[in-house]
């Protein structure tokens, strides 16, 4: 059911960075409802997800392996509607294994965080749906020993693999923030976000 008109619209915070920067802890600590939008990939059959070469595995740092246009979608019948149905994303098996339903319990504002969360910003902005778009700045050696032990405790990929993306992920770290904020991010530090983000609470 949506909003009657006297209702405070509700409102997603676009929450991105690095992967490793630690975006998915300082959600949970917003106090705020928070959507994973790395369940939005797409599965590992399909045809248009793109490839590393190099490591031969699917490159999941590449905007184009992620379905921007259906994670929008999820957005906007859920700050209409207040709950809706999203994907369970497994990247170790490189497919969604299964659904379930996502709801603001009424909430007027939530966080969508994920390493392509910048991608819809425009999206969000023209549809009326954005409150505010946050990318996470740290220093890219924390980053990848951040990421690098997340990953290995849940087993994504084998270890030289994960070694090998860290580092390219690493060198590549500089160029991805500024993509963010191009998109209409704004860079802030983890003290930072954390702040703006309660603010919202």
């Amino acid at each position: 059911m949506g909003d009657s008109p006297s209702v405070e619209p509700r409102r997603v915070v676009l929450l991105t960075g690095p992967s490793g920067c630690g975006k998915s802890r300082l959600a949970r600590a917003s106090g705020l409802p928070v959507l994973n939008l790395d369940d939005f990939y797409k599965d590992g059959d399909d045809p248009t997800l793109p490839v590393d070469e190099d490591l031969g595995i699917a490159d999941w740092d590449d905007p184009r392996s992620w379905d921007g246009a259906r994670a929008v979608a999820a957005l906007e019948a859920l700050l209409r509607d207040g709950a809706v149905e999203v994907p369970v994303y497994d990247i170790a098996h490189d497919r969604a294994t299964s659904h379930r339903e996502f709801s603001l319990g009424g909430a007027r504002t939530l966080v969508a965080e994920g390493i392509f969360a910048a991608e819809v910003v425009g999206a969000c902005r023209e549809r009326g749906l954005l409150a505010d778009a946050l990318v996470v700045r740290r220093a890219p050696w924390k980053n990848f020993l951040r990421r690098l032990a997340r990953d290995l405790a849940e087993r994504r990929k084998g270890p030289a693999v994960l070694v090998r993306r860290g580092l390219a992920l690493m060198r590549e770290e500089p160029a991805v923030v500024a993509r963010q904020v191009a998109l209409g991010c704004r860079a802030c530090s983890a003290e930072e976000t954390l702040r703006t983000l309660r603010s919202y609470a």
